[in-house]
């Protein structure tokens, strides 16, 4: 049986700033290039935007309500692939772990997705196993 994906119902040819129906203005001139990026990024429609693109903006908690899936579908997806290379250090899984408790919370069947994904892991690095670890005993009532 094939697993339904979690983003299946989500836009993905509208930007967050659509879905949200809230357009930010421009950033100011002497904005960090981080804040120049997140802008640019809300601006773009989720399919056009890259690993690194949802990785900065899940990292910033923005458009969690649509991206969360989208990331979520995408490491479950390149899971098997990269435990069969037997080295997991991976930025956007870092993103999505270290979310608020309370995004998970009021989401736990993303939580539990998420949990399931780490599981297909193996040889997760130090820092990325301590974020998994911490993820888990924060939230073992709903995984």
């Amino acid at each position: 049986m094939e697993e339904i994906m979690l983003s299946e119902f989500i836009d993905k040819s509208r930007s967050i700033e659509e879905l949200e129906g809230d357009r930010w203005p421009d950033p100011p001139r002497d904005s960090t290039t981080l804040v120049r990026s997140v802008h640019d990024l809300r601006r773009r429609a989720i399919k056009d935007l890259d690993v690194e693109g949802l990785r900065r903006l899940i990292a910033q908690d923005v458009g969690l309500q649509w991206l969360l899936p989208v990331a979520l579908d995408f490491l479950r997806e390149t899971a098997p692939q990269e435990a069969a290379g037997g080295w997991y250090d991976d930025d956007l899984l870092s993103a999505t772990l270290t979310r608020k408790e309370s995004v998970w919370r009021n989401a736990p069947e993303l939580a539990r997705h998420l949990d399931g994904t780490v599981r297909m892991l193996t040889d997760l690095s130090p820092y990325v196993q301590r974020e998994v670890d911490e993820f888990r005993a924060t939230l073992s009532d709903v995984l």
